[in-house]
């Protein structure tokens, strides 16, 4: 590798070469709240568990199948979560992790998703354990194609259901065949969501 190739900040290589927080015996480890996201016949899943207590977040480990971002930012997020209420850590966004670690590429942002959707699914789980499910929050479809009217929910339940490529998924909802201006941002929430659940 020469000195210009590595496009990673030094946070993200710390991180990944030095995960912090990463769950070593998850049958010794009893949880408040677990959640699973992706799917390891496509080679991304991760797993984010958490302690709990007087409403703040005490402990959160992780392990994952997944690339170098994926690790690097669940490492992070693993650090900024403990010490935050239920509800702060509820609403961190991938893109506050990845500020936090100096950016990723481009082509690598989906792989910050994979923490943040852990979290919040194991956040929820603890709601439900402690019959607390009106505090979980139904996100908000957002508008990807206005002229077909296809929604984030649209393409992640395409996805959810079994499909596969945006040629597909065009031909499915229309999406990206009025301007065209989706289309770029469309493949990129697909291939989000095929490394979610796959």
């Amino acid at each position: 590798m020469s000195g210009n190739s590595w496009l990673y900040s030094e946070k993200v290589k710390e991180h990944f070469m030095n995960p912090r927080n990463i769950l070593d015996d998850e049958d010794k480890y009893d949880s408040d709240g677990r959640g699973e996201v992706g799917n390891i016949a496509c080679g991304d899943q991760m797993l984010v568990v958490l302690k709990i207590k007087d409403n703040k977040i005490t402990d959160c480990k992780w392990k994952t199948y997944g690339c170098a971002s994926a690790i690097a930012s669940t490492s992070m997020m693993s650090e900024m979560v403990v010490g935050m209420t239920l509800k702060e850590a509820y609403h961190i966004k991938p893109e506050d992790v990845v500020k936090q670690l100096g950016g990723l590429p481009e082509h690598k942002i989906h792989c910050s998703v994979l923490g943040d959707r852990a979290l919040r699914a194991a956040i929820e789980d603890y709601y439900r354990r402690n019959g607390l499910e009106s505090e979980i929050e139904v996100e908000e479809a957002k508008i990807v194609c206005s002229c077909k009217n296809v929604t984030d929910k649209d393409i992640e339940n395409f996805v959810k259901n079994g499909g596969k490529g945006f040629e597909e998924l065009q031909k499915k909802t229309s999406l990206g065949t009025g301007c065209g201006k989706c289309i770029n941002q469309a493949k990129e929430l697909l291939h989000g969501y095929e490394h979610l659940y796959g």
